[in-house]
């Protein structure tokens, strides 16, 4: 008949002053010898899968965040907090400019109009978006003037018989112009009727300066022109908004509703999160879709836990048996099943904690991944690993975990002894 040896506990100079008798037992049975090679092998693929699920969910968390931070960074960088329209139009820009410039945290402001037309060269065409603007007071507004990489804002009020324009690095690529060249600009407001019906009549610019304001959108779509240039291409006799700059772009929903509280309803401001809402909303749900999907690689870690703890119950049923007999209470058994699921959730998480940060830091350090710049207005993806994101997915892995022991631990402290010694 074959022993089936009880594992005694070592003296306290071996396993230590503090260990317990149950997290003791729990590694003896965790690290099986070689009769019991079939469970640690499981145990092994526990805490891979633990590890792979956390590593795989941090990297997934660090992506959406970083590319939704990257995002918004570029978007409020190359334009500005809130957009106040009003009724009738911004007729005396200047009073308007002062009035809104009395509401708390605005630190600038500045008046545009805005229209479409088609921008050509010697050597290509396109769209374009116009928009005129003050030079001195765009500075404090947007980042335009550190944005260029060629020429200057003070040159689109150039005293030269042409007027000058700033436009984005993509569109002057794809016009092939630099500082200096001379484009034409066509507005649907710049045509005159004739007996042939209207004809338009094209506007030469001057490039005065390219700039990249870091957003694909921008750089490959957007010219600016003087404002009062603007205004007589486009045909309208005032701005039709004013751009402000908050000190906290995060606080701009309050300078909206400050205005509309100051001024009343003829005052329509909106702030760049509501622009914008679509965009966040859709790049949280991707956020929480991943998280989820990702996230089942920790519950399949989880069931094979459940399956291991099972399997090493079914093994060890004498050797539990004996340890009652021996005094060990049916609390004391649970507490090494459940110590030994621990144990491997915390070796699984922390080694997929580990290889998820030093994996997010070398992607973002060294801007491994690349992504179609037109269809996600940035070059390559950014990775950001907010502690927020970091705490819960390591204590979410551990409490999958421990609710994985449950089951098994309770049906090992079930076994009744003189059932499992009765052929011994």
């Amino acid at each position: 008949m074959t022993s089936h040896a009880v594992p005694r506990p070592a003296p306290p100079a071996a396993r230590g002053t503090f260990m317990a008798f149950e997290l003791f037992i729990a590694l003896r049975y965790l690290l099986a010898g070689r009769k019991q090679a079939f469970i640690s092998l499981i145990s092994l693929i526990s805490v891979l899968g633990v590890a792979v699920g956390v590593m795989a969910l941090l990297i997934a968390l660090a992506l959406m965040t970083g590319l939704q931070a990257e995002l918004r960074d570029r978007i409020v960088g190359a334009a500005a907090h809130v957009y106040v329209f009003k009724v009738g139009g911004i007729e005396d820009p200047a009073a308007e400019i002062k009035k809104l410039r009395e509401i708390p945290r605005v630190t600038g402001a500045a008046p545009v109009v805005l229209g479409k037309g088609l921008i050509s060269s010697a050597r290509g065409e396109a769209f374009i978006e116009i928009k005129g603007i003050d030079p001195d007071s765009e500075k404090s507004v947007t980042r335009i003037e550190r944005s260029l990489e060629a020429g200057s804002v003070a040159g689109l009020t150039s005293t030269d018989r042409l007027q000058g324009i700033l436009i984005g690095r993509d569109l002057a690529a794809t016009l092939e112009v630099k500082t200096g060249d001379v484009v034409s600009v066509i507005t649907p407001e710049g045509s005159t009727m004739t007996p042939f019906g209207p004809q338009w009549r094209p506007r030469d610019l001057r490039v005065a300066g390219i700039f990249s304001l870091g957003l694909y959108e921008y750089d490959s779509a957007y010219g600016f022109v003087d404002l009062d240039v603007g205004m007589r291409m486009l045909g309208k006799d005032h701005p039709d908004f004013v751009e402000l700059r908050v000190d906290d772009m995060f606080r701009a929903q309050s300078v909206v509703d400050t205005i509309v509280e100051r001024y009343g309803a003829e005052y329509l401001p909106q702030g760049w999160a509501d622009l914008n809402r679509n965009l966040f909303s859709a790049l949280w749900l991707e956020k929480m879709a991943i998280s989820i999907t990702i996230g089942l690689i920790v519950m399949v870690a989880a069931l094979n836990i459940v399956a291991s703890l099972i399997l090493l119950v079914m093994e060890k049923s004498r050797d539990i048996a004996i340890l009652k007999t021996m005094g060990t209470s049916a609390a004391g058994i649970r507490r090494i099943f459940m110590l030994q699921g621990l144990v491997i959730g915390l070796v699984g998480t922390t080694a997929g904690a580990l290889g998820g940060c030093g994996l997010i830091y070398i992607l973002d350090r060294y801007k491994l991944i690349h992504v179609p710049i037109d269809v996600y207005q940035i070059s390559y993806v950014p990775f950001t690993l907010e502690a927020q994101d970091f705490v819960v997915v390591v204590l979410a892995a551990v409490l999958i975990c421990f609710v994985a022991t449950i089951y098994p631990s309770r049906l090992a402290s079930k076994i009744d002894p003189a059932v499992a010694l009765r052929y011994q």
